[in-house]
């Protein structure tokens, strides 16, 4: 495993909306925090469908991130696979996005969505709330 744990678009919105659960963000962790280019797209959506100007958005949705990596083939390939374990409980291709990240990375995958924690994948899932 490396260093770098992986942040869900979930958990961005949270830091950036100080909601229950982004306080477990500590600075150290957030220094090694990568997060999918899919999944930093999805938040700048949400926020820009919320009434922010896509370029706040956008400031808002890279400021708490050092490192963006692009949707790879690796990580298509790997998320196209995961299907099968995440359609019961209702995961997007973002949230498989950010898994395929994390399986690739053999890093830990921060999220808010509870359902993750049911996913039976070679992936450290840690909830924030």
């Amino acid at each position: 495993m490396n260093d770098r744990v992986v942040l869900d678009a979930s958990v961005i919105l949270a830091i950036i909306a100080r909601e229950q659960g982004h306080e477990k963000l500590s600075p150290q962790l957030l220094a090694r925090a990568v997060a999918s280019t899919v999944n930093v797209s999805e938040a700048h959506a949400k926020l820009v469908s919320r009434g922010w100007t896509p370029e706040e958005a956008w400031e808002d949705c890279t400021s708490p991130i050092p490192e963006m990596l692009p949707f790879e083939e690796e990580h298509a390939k790997i998320a196209g696979s995961l299907v099968r374990h995440t359609q019961p409980l209702g995961l997007s291709l973002g949230d498989r996005a950010c898994l395929a990240l994390g399986i690739s990375l053999d890093a830990p995958v921060y999220t808010a969505e509870k359902s993750w924690k049911k996913l039976a994948l070679n992936v450290k899932v840690r909830l924030i709330r």
